[in-house]
């Protein structure tokens, strides 16, 4: 392993046990918002038990989450300086936005929100429970738009006597692709934050503790939970149909496929066949289960759209609109397009050295006519630019069958806790709702290995590949830094389920259901 493979592991892992408490940070502090609000609303002491509880466990999670997030934040300048050098100007505004802006507010409030209950008026104390929930909100919006961004560059020039991109359009950043991964993270969150709460509120009817308490926070977690999941649904659509537009070659990855064609299908189950490559015979598959025309709308909306494959893109092959073939750049001739755009660059620095204006155009002018390829100038080989297939192909499915999962699992869930004391009587059911918990987290992370495995080689498409973005250092450094971080991170994880399971223990034998309302 090369210090950059040490270096994509490190940020994964870093980045791994960082989604592990971010979703539940954005539902979470929403479902105690709602639940103040119905306290606020209705005086019971009943609505206020249920709120402090959710927000002792939103707590301990939101504390574990930002000593992770500065971590994988820090990893920028001292695993991938290249990376910070050639994008800083724009990667970086979104990042001092989000903590100058969203993080304080973020910490603001969240101080209030739990140290100000007997300080401040019950309005007030409201609103800072819903701020805290906005800030985090817009907290992730930011994150969201810069990662979105090296999804799909956009708004930038790149200049060449800096040797990095400068932002020309600020608003570009809000791209369909980064709009569309906003909403599909944040209502991800929800649907995880619901499944948590139902879970840990089964665990209240299986001990037969608090059972009330439990019925009212299940009906909250359901409810938001399910529009949650819908919203997740339709989001990651739409996240298709730009991906289709602009990352075909993740797409193709996504569905295992290599030779695409109109009225595509779509692979409901399947094995790969992991001797398949983009330019020998071999079948793609092993076995599969394919759904007749499912690529087809997924990616275009269109029953009898053509959707191109690896090896199509490879070669250049696309189809028009009006379903004409049509050849587009194949990826030997981005590689010699990169290179030239590379040889400009180079002849820019040699004239500007040389006072030479005419031969700083003339290299500028090459550079701008090349410059979309010039990412591919740092291969030497097609197979370098194609993301693995395997890895990719299996997390989507993982994605989408928890996913479907979970949509019946609210439904039922939903449906039972209205029929009067059936899910307090359910044993079975119980268990399933606290075995199922971990299931949504393996699920929200797969969707993230889909996003951030499907676009390799890069760390910003098309323009600048992992193994041009780290910085020079030893891959002794690397691998010393990441095995500390995962004992780190572990020890973090395992402290805060601990922690939560203790506060889940005591409020187990807490009263949660008195009742002073007026």
């Amino acid at each position: 392993m090369t210090v950059v493979d040490w270096s994509r592991w490190q940020f994964a892992l870093t980045a791994i046990y960082h989604w592990l408490f971010v979703p539940l940070t954005l539902g979470l502090s929403l479902i105690v918002a709602i639940m103040e609000s119905l306290y606020l609303k209705s005086k019971s002491e009943k609505w206020l038990a249920a709120t402090k509880f959710w927000m002792t466990l939103f707590g301990i999670n939101f504390a574990i989450g930002v000593a992770t997030g500065i971590i994988l934040e820090f990893e920028f300048g001292t695993n991938w300086s290249n990376y910070s050098w050639f994008v800083g100007d724009i990667f970086g505004a979104p990042l001092a936005i989000e903590g100058l802006v969203a993080f304080f507010m973020e910490s603001t409030f969240v101080a209030v929100m739990f140290f100000g209950w007997n300080k401040v008026s019950p309005r007030f104390h409201l609103a800072a429970t819903w701020l805290t929930w906005l800030g985090a909100s817009i907290s992730a919006l930011w994150i969201l738009v810069a990662n979105a961004w090296m999804q799909y560059p956009t708004g930038m020039e790149f200049d060449p006597a800096q040797m990095r991109n400068v932002m020309d359009n600020f608003w570009e950043l809000f791209s369909g692709i980064a709009i569309n991964k906003y909403m599909h993270a944040v209502f991800s969150g929800w649907a995880l934050s619901g499944v948590f709460v139902i879970g840990v509120s089964a665990w209240f009817l299986l001990k037969k503790r608090n059972e009330g308490f439990a019925v009212r926070s299940i009906k909250v977690g359901g409810w938001l939970g399910l529009v949650g999941l819908l919203l997740t649904m339709w989001t990651g659509d739409g996240s298709a149909v730009e991906v289709t537009k602009h990352q075909p070659m993740k797409l193709a990855a996504m569905e295992g496929l290599y030779h695409g064609g109109y009225s595509q299908g779509i692979v409901a189950a399947g094995l790969v066949n992991p001797s398949k490559t983009w330019n020998n015979d071999e079948d793609e598959y092993l076995f599969d289960i394919t759904v007749p025309y499912g690529l087809s709308i997924l990616a275009k909306h269109n029953l009898n759209a053509y959707v191109p494959g690896i090896s199509d893109i490879v070669n250049g092959i696309d189809v028009n609109e009006n379903g004409d073939t049509i050849n587009t750049v194949s990826y030997a001739e981005r590689i010699r397009l990169g290179k030239l755009a590379h040889e400009s660059l180079r002849a820019y620095d040699q004239a500007r050295a040389a006072h030479d204006e005419a031969g700083m155009n003339k290299a500028v002018a090459e550079l701008k006519e090349n410059y979309q390829f010039f990412g591919y100038g740092y291969f030497d080989s097609v197979d370098e630019a194609i993301p693995p297939v395997g890895v990719t192909f299996y997390s989507f499915r993982i994605m989408v069958i928890l996913g479907s999962y979970f949509l019946l699992y609210f439904l039922v869930a939903l449906f039972a806790v209205y029929r009067k004391d059936w899910l307090q009587k359910q044993n079975w059911l119980q268990w399933i709702a606290i075995i199922s918990v971990p299931f949504m987290w393996l699920c929200s992370e797969a969707g993230w290995c889909v996003a951030e495995v499907g676009r390799q080689p890069w760390t910003v498409q098309d323009l600048l590949p992992t193994k041009a973005a780290i910085s020079e250092i030893s891959s002794a450094s690397v691998i010393t830094t990441f095995w500390l971080f995962a004992l780190i991170f572990t020890v973090l994880l395992v402290a805060e389920v601990s922690i939560m399971l203790r506060q889940i223990s005591k409020y187990s034998k807490t009263n949660l259901e008195i009742d002073n309302a007026h």
